[in-house]
């Protein structure tokens, strides 16, 4: 039976400028850059102003100032010219006429605030030389092969399918779409896929376009001359053997020795598992820090790396519509209102990020103040809820900033999430972020005898004698998430 029913619940509802809020809290440098651009492009009331041209017109205004405290002037004489003296100052009109018709009566404070709303980047040093680094002239992966490709003899359906063979090669270099599958893409048969395909592998990189590592080494090694026919029969028909070290069954089923082996081993060795990774583009690996931490005297200093971020502010052309009632249609002021009311928005959203990320970053020197005095051996436990409670947020807006944002120390430039790991007591009741112990672990595995690896309850063992009471399958979990192999793998003949 259909009825109308009553219900009272409570419903979280977040405010627009709290979803523009989030969401830009969230963006790394260049992203934000970005998303900049994008908001000055569509809307018409917002416009970008350099350091310069600011600094020319607090003088400006700095000198009207002085010429009327000197003429005897006082604010508010007039309230036509105070509004466009407001207007004038690009971020805040005040108000505007409040006798307007209900479709004009916004209110204008609320909209743009405080005009004063102050810039908390730290001021830059004037004594700094700034560089414009120029780009490096990068040849991709896929231009190499394609330029190889049309040097090549092929007929014009041959460069087709090459070119499609090319363009589903991944980064590290191995073919990430199936043969069967391009074939049927493209409506021709697999054998001429094939064909191509075992072209392509052979270009410079050799290797390059296989489908599996065991396909990958193969290639290499035909390739190669003199050829080295023990390292191509183990590579070829004995394979999971050799990835999971057990030497022992090789040398059975080959009939050969130990040095044998170990000679073809070193050949194998020295072979590229990943011939695609010396062509991955710079600008995909580059990281502009959005902060920067320098020592100041026995304190340290946060600087915002923000300042190719243009400085925000509301079209003073813009104006004339605001104040020209008679000439300026109600569909037009209706529109002016709401791009205005986005702009400010926008810039309070700005300042807001500003401000929310030099907190959290304080934070974290503040906790992790041995860290940045001493280096990576000293960063201690802490986790997103210390940070939150600190500074009086919530930890999902912690969160946000704190992702895929760099931060440059003199130890290097980490990742904000870098700061933040689970702990352990040692048996003195010192408190040991798990970063540490990873370290530990990685050097214990780096200094042992190779051709007799730990196994993890040895390794458990040994950070046992150091203090650290660690299980032997915690030992495993840190390994793995190193992506440090097991003994067993590690072995060497």
């Amino acid at each position: 039976m259909i009825g109308i029913q009553q219900r009272l619940a409570q419903k979280q509802i977040q405010s627009p400028q709290q979803v523009l809020l989030s969401s830009l809290l969230q963006l790394p440098l260049l992203k934000f850059e970005q998303q900049i651009k994008l908001e000055l492009e569509a809307n018409p009331l917002l416009e970008a102003v350099d350091e310069m041209e600011l600094e020319q017109e607090e003088l400006q205004d700095e000198e009207q100032e002085m010429e009327l405290d000197l003429d005897g002037k006082k604010d508010g004489e007039d309230e036509e010219h105070d509004i466009e003296d407001e207007i004038d100052g690009g971020d805040a009109v005040e108000e505007i006429d409040k006798g307007e018709e209900m479709l004009d009566e916004s209110d204008w404070e609320t909209i743009l605030g405080d005009d004063n709303m102050p810039d908390i980047r730290a001021p830059r040093d004037a004594s700094a030389e700034v560089f414009e680094r120029p780009d490096v002239a990068v040849e991709s992966l896929s231009e190499h092969l394609l330029q190889q490709l049309h040097m090549t003899k092929l007929s014009p359906e041959e460069y087709e399918i090459g070119e499609y063979i090319i363009y589903n090669i991944n980064d590290v270099g191995y073919l990430s779409c199936d043969t069967k599958v391009i074939a049927h893409n493209l409506d021709v048969p697999e054998e001429k896929v094939l064909k191509v395909l075992k072209i392509i592998q052979h270009f410079d990189p050799v290797g390059i376009g296989a489908r599996n590592l065991q396909e990958c080494l193969l290639i290499q090694l035909e390739e190669q001359e003199p050829r080295n026919e023990l390292a191509i029969e183990i590579i070829k028909n004995h394979f999971d053997d050799f990835t999971n070290k057990r030497f022992e069954k090789i040398t059975k089923k080959l009939d050969i020795t130990l040095e044998d082996l170990r000679d073809a081993l070193d050949h194998i060795m020295k072979l590229n598992p990943k011939p695609g990774e010396g062509y991955t583009s710079l600008g995909d690996t580059a990281i502009i820090p959005d902060l920067i931490v320098e020592r100041d005297g026995d304190d340290f200093r946060i600087i915002l790396n923000d300042w190719h971020i243009p400085h925000l502010r509301i079209n003073n052309n813009y104006k004339k519509l605001l104040l020209d009632k008679k000439n300026t249609s109600r569909e037009t002021r209706e529109f002016v209102r709401k791009r205005l009311e986005s702009a400010r928005w926008l810039i309070n959203s700005i300042h807001q990020r500003r401000l929310t990320i030099l907190k959290v970053m304080e934070t974290i020197v503040k906790k992790q103040r041995e860290f940045f005095e001493k280096g990576k051996e000293y960063i201690k436990p802490m986790i997103l809820k210390d940070v939150a409670d600190e500074i009086g947020m919530d930890i999902s807006t912690v969160s946000r900033v704190t992702n895929g944002k760099y931060v440059q120390t003199e130890w290097g430039i980490f990742e904000l999430k870098y700061f933040f790991s689970e702990g352990i007591q040692t048996e003195d009741g010192e408190d040991v972020s798990n970063r540490r112990i990873k370290q530990m672990i990685k050097e214990i595995i780096e200094n042992e005898d190779p051709h007799k690896p730990l196994n993890d309850q040895k390794i458990a063992e040994i950070l046992r004698e150091r203090g650290y009471k660690l299980a032997r399958r915690t030992v495993a979990k840190y390994r793995e998430q190193m992506g440090i192999p097991v003994s067993r793998l590690r072995r060497k003949i």
